[in-house]
Formats: structure tokens, sequence, C-alpha cells
């Protein structure tokens, strides 16, 4: 998934879904929470190959993924394009109004858009660009 999108959360807690973030998505995919203060939105298909990673697991290592499972949503769209955050994810991620809807390979994440901008002005720099090129032998 790529782009960057701009969008208001409303009263209710929704969010609209960019058209291109919602065709790799589906109308029904997963919310949970991310290593960064954001939340990363997964298709069926990526939510099921890493549900299965994590069943090959030990139960020991299986409990350490609860906090993905227990703050996960499954969000359906509506017929706007939107879906409905919970209170607690968007707690998580400081969502309150302006988000930064992102896309991030694999998944896409929903950021408060001041916390994205620091975020993305520290990554957008030259030295981190080469880095990342070299990373990948481009």
């Amino acid at each position: 998934m790529t782009g960057v999108y701009r969008h208001n959360i409303d009263a209710k807690g929704r969010l609209f879904i960019p058209a291109k973030l919602r065709e790799e998505l589906g109308d029904t995919f997963y919310v949970t929470l991310s290593m960064e203060k954001c939340l990363s939105a997964y298709s069926e298909e990526s939510w099921s190959r890493f549900t299965d990673k994590i069943k090959e697991m030990p139960r020991s290592k299986q409990i350490k993924m609860r906090p993905l499972f227990s703050h996960a949503a499954k969000c359906e769209l509506d017929t706007q394009g939107r879906i409905l955050l919970p209170q607690a994810l968007r707690d998580f991620a400081n969502l309150e109004k302006n988000v930064a809807v992102v896309g991030a390979g694999e998944c896409a994440e929903f950021w408060n858009e001041d916390a994205w901008n620091e975020i993305d002005a520290i990554e957008t720099t030259p030295e981190n660009i080469a880095e990342v090129f070299t990373e990948l032998d481009f």
C-alpha cells in the first residue's frame, strides 16, 4: 500500500478510507496496535497470514502477541467508505480529529497528523533514503 492521505475522524469516530486503499484492504479488514504510536490496518488475507504465523509459535511466544489481538477491531466499510474506529484504538494512537492515512507496504497506518508530520520529517531525508536503498541493494 502506498501514499499519504489526510482525513478527519468525525464525532462518531468514523474515518474515511481512501478508495485506493479500500481496493487493497477490501470491504472488511483488521485494525490493531502498531509498534509506533499509530494503528495498522491489514486486509483479511494479510491478517490470516499473520495469525497463521502466530499459531506456529510456542505458546510462550503467542502470549506476547495478546495485545495485538485483544485490541484488534474487525472493521467493515459503510456505504460512504468509512470505518468506525473503537475509542480504545483512537486513544492509543491519539486520533482525535486530523488523521494521516499512510500506505506502509503490507498494511496501512493511521497516524495523528501532527505525529505523522514529525516522523515524516525525520524519515524523509536524503541520508535516510540512501540508507533504505542500500539496505535493499537498490
